[in-house]
């Protein structure tokens, strides 16, 4: 690509061009959208990750992944002659900019809060008038179950299914961790069975989601923070065992407990 500076979209399309040319790269050839959509998915999280650490290096890393393949799949479906990204851009800006009447027209939205009520009021008003649709729509099937449990309890709640205040909430899940319960002991007596076990397990889980949305922070990142900072600190007792010539499974799980305890202290 010769030795000129490549900082550019147009530099980057033109790469992916080489790559799925006839004397480019017989993987990259064979990718289709769908393909690529799994990496695409892969790297999101990837740049979700980097975001979280506060590790600016590696979002801009991590920026470039998510964007390349963004290109990739764009650029597929240009050589369909089904769109380009002047297209997509047009649309993109059209769109933001009939969502956001608070800001390029009159109409008035002085707080986050009406803002979303706008902006899912004129999400609705873009849809075919004679298509029913349900508000849960709206909400991608294919989110992580987490990450899709806040986001369909947030559109319920929207449209005022709700319940008013998190005590209730609270409530909700000691029902949830009782039924819960009951069906362990019913699969140990050999009546329940692994899938209604699940099923209660999951209705934990949600009522949970729920408990976060209530006291104003999102599951899926205190839970993958809470997955970090396990990590950080088996990773810490692995040090120490190691340094003490001692591996984690050759010890009981009183000794590793007590290393556990230890590393806790240490890593608060």
């Amino acid at each position: 690509m010769g030795k000129k500076k490549l900082n550019s979209v147009a530099d980057l399309f033109q790469l992916i061009d080489t790559l799925r040319g006839e004397n480019g790269c017989p993987w990259d050839r064979k990718q289709t959208p769908a393909s690529m959509a799994i990496y695409l998915a892969e790297e999101t999280f990837e740049l979700i990750e980097a975001i979280e650490h506060g590790d600016t290096a590696a979002v801009r890393e991590e920026l470039g992944d998510v964007l390349f393949l963004l290109l990739f799949i764009l650029r597929m479906y240009s050589d369909q002659a089904h769109f380009d990204l002047a297209q997509v851009s047009r649309q993109v800006i059209t769109k933001m900019v009939r969502r956001h009447p608070h800001v390029f027209s009159d109409n008035q939205a002085d707080t986050p809060g009406q803002v979303k009520r706008q902006w899912q009021e004129i999400k609705r008003a873009e849809k075919d008038p004679g298509r029913r649709e349900s508000i849960m729509d709206s909400v991608p099937s294919g989110l992580p179950a987490l990450l899709r449990a806040y986001r369909v309890s947030e559109r319920a709640a929207q449209a005022g299914f709700d319940w008013e205040t998190l005590s209730g909430v609270m409530e909700k899940f000691s029902e949830e961790w009782a039924e819960f319960n009951r069906e362990l002991n019913r699969r140990k007596t050999g009546d329940g069975s692994e899938a209604n076990l699940a099923m209660e397990f999951g209705d934990m889980v949600f009522t949970l989601a729920n408990v976060a949305r209530f006291a104003g922070f999102h599951p899926e990142t205190a839970l993958t923070g809470a997955v970090n900072k396990f990590v950080q600190r088996f990773k810490a007792m692995e040090s120490q065992l190691l340094s003490e010539g001692l591996e984690v499974g050759a010890l009981t799980p009183a000794e590793l407990d007590a290393y556990w305890e230890d590393v806790k202290k240490r890593t608060k």
